[in-house]
């Protein structure tokens, strides 16, 4: 597993209140046994600090943000990038980038904007297992 000071593979950001959100980084770690993928929520300072070297701001966003070799994806790209790199049958979910990205979006904005009814909302972020503290970069 990497050092906490080590630059991981790829980095997660995700909305840390948001019951599906975290569940979806949960699901994440289970399924990634080499720990390629580190973790931080958007409202943490590291993620305001590594969205402002990629010259972007966390306003910006208000779900899943991955930055891998340099690449900022969001919504459906970044979902599908990071279930390409999962144990298992996840890797062919790849197959979905071939639909042209304003239809996957679409599908993407429409859980998103129902994610909170659907799943809920934390009054504050979730915070991992200590066990799991070393994939996380704002613990």
């Amino acid at each position: 597993m990497q050092d906490k000071k080590e630059r991981p593979a790829a980095i997660v950001l995700f909305d840390g209140v948001c019951n599906l959100c975290s569940g979806s980084v949960r699901f994440i770690i289970k399924r990634d046994p080499e720990a390629y993928f580190r973790f931080a929520s958007l409202q943490s300072v590291e993620a305001e600090d590594i969205l402002s070297r990629a010259g972007r701001s966390v306003e910006e966003f208000d779900s899943v943000v991955l930055i891998e070799q340099d690449r900022l994806f969001t919504k459906s790209e970044a979902a599908l990038h990071i279930a390409a790199r999962l144990n298992g049958l996840w890797s062919l979910t790849k197959v979905f980038l071939v639909v042209p990205r304003k239809i996957r979006d679409r599908v993407y904005d429409w859980i998103a904007r129902n994610r909170f009814d659907w799943f809920g909302k934390k009054d504050v972020c979730w915070k991992p297992e200590e066990q799991l503290q070393n994939r996380f970069l704002d613990t």
